[in-house]
């Protein structure tokens, strides 16, 4: 029996897809989100894990962006050889987009366009997110399968991949580059991990893995049927046991789940994949069967715990961002908690690099850097009463190599950002007795 798929039903559907994906967290990711929170014994990670829940309810709630990186998208195409298309212009791949186009420029919940058309040279920005990265296959039947997933930068940068001797120990592997990815892939969430084929087979299977259903808690509780299992379980214990944490911050998860897809490979060979997935995560399985297009339904706001975060006042040093100094700054406490009121100002690094080439021209900056803060985002555009839209930090280590330019040059005294710094950074903020949040 041949179906017949409509391109205007392939566009609606991965454009309803998107929508539903950017404000919704799977079922599966918040009842294990959950867990982790009952059983978190460190204040920091059990707070950062509290802090993701309310914010997860409040886009459900609000229908507005998890996260304000709405991500590159990631489609899987699985097409039946009984399939007929109709109404196609051009490809399969431009029907893909039109949908992207369509559900990342939604008036009422408009995402953030990240794509940018040249990666090497000018970094022009699309406009509207595409192209997508479309993976296909053809397969036995008479429907068409699709997997509709975003992925954010701070996660997809943390990617690695190895080939390694045949007898290299893939466990050893992991434990030893974790903590090298640092937390600007924002735990907990996922690692998908990918084993044989070839070297863009590995990282396939890898991300692939991730689509998943989160289902560790139920492979603990039934125990491993063989020794695949017996390998997540391992590996699940043993990054958890490295203390990474909620957002770096320490503690009992770092990962809520760990999938493995493995291919036969060469003789000669191990290559070997490995993704992780943030806390945004972000992906649907729908199927086209020639009835129509494909909407899910929002879940139920019963899914999510009883956890509602709300700042601690009475523990928390209160911040004038408009009457700060270099003084108030160079007295904060590691550890402490601030509460911010005032103007910050926002850049990341495609803004740091413009900055840089007007110091080199000796041109006057657009804005007053001195006594200022910068916080390292690039939010959604808002609709409806907004004032901004989702902001939430992005990966901070990528204004490192500025941060000596901008402390010593601009009068800039804080900075706020998503995970750790590294050793420049680090060095620049000892000196200049600044700060980063």
């Amino acid at each position: 029996m041949t179906t017949t798929i409509q391109h205007a039903d392939l566009v609606e559907t991965v454009a309803a897809a998107l929508q539903y994906i950017s404000c919704y967290h799977p079922a599966d990711y918040i009842a294990h989100l959950a867990r982790a929170y009952q059983s978190e014994a460190s204040p920091a990670a059990k707070d950062a894990i509290a802090q993701i829940l309310t914010n997860s309810r409040m886009c459900a709630e609000g229908r507005r962006p998890i996260c304000q990186d709405t991500g590159i998208v990631n489609v899987f195409l699985k097409i039946g050889m009984d399939l007929r298309f109709e109404g196609f212009d051009g490809s399969l791949q431009d029907a893909v987009d039109e949908g992207v186009r369509r559900g990342y420029l939604d008036p009422d919940n408009k995402l953030r366009a990240s794509v940018l058309a040249d990666p090497l040279f000018e970094r022009r920005n699309t406009r509207d997110n595409t192209p997508a990265v479309v993976h296909m296959s053809v397969v036995p039947g008479a429907r068409l399968d699709i997997i509709v997933a975003a992925k954010g930068g701070g996660s997809e940068n943390k990617s690695k991949f190895k080939m390694m001797n045949p007898s290299d120990s893939l466990v050893d592997w992991v434990l030893e580059t974790v903590p090298q990815m640092g937390a600007g892939w924002c735990p907990p969430g996922m690692l998908g991990i990918g084993v044989g084929g070839t070297a863009e087979k590995a990282m396939l299977l890898a991300k692939e893995s991730l689509m998943e259903p989160i289902d560790m808690f139920d492979l603990l509780q039934r125990g491993p049927g063989n020794r695949l299992e017996e390998l997540r379980i391992e590996l699940y214990e043993k990054v958890n046991a490295l203390g990474i944490g909620a957002q770096g911050l320490g503690g009992l998860t770092t990962v809520l789940d760990v999938k493995i897809a493995t291919y036969p490979t060469h003789a000669a060979s191990k290559p070997v994949a490995m993704i992780p997935n943030c806390a945004a995560t972000r992906h649907a399985h729908v199927v086209l069967d020639g009835s129509g297009p494909v909407y899910l339904d929002p879940p139920s706001l019963d899914l999510w715990p009883d956890v509602h975060w709300a700042p601690d006042a009475e523990r928390s040093r209160r911040v004038d961002l408009d009457r700060l100094t270099p003084a108030e700054v160079a007295s904060w406490k590691p550890g402490e908690t601030l509460l911010l009121n005032g103007r910050m100002l926002t850049g990341r690094d495609a803004a740091h690099k413009r900055i840089q080439d007007m110091l080199a021209k000796g041109e006057p900056l657009p804005v007053d850097f001195t006594n200022r803060v910068i916080y390292y985002v690039g939010p959604v555009d808002p609709v409806r009463d907004e004032v901004v839209g989702p902001a939430g930090p992005t990966t901070a280590t990528r204004m490192d190599k500025f941060t000596e330019m901008m402390l010593a040059q601009t009068g800039l005294i804080a900075m706020i950002g998503k995970a750790e710094r590294g050793p420049l950074a680090i060095d620049a903020i000892r000196r200049h007795r600044s700060a980063y949040l």
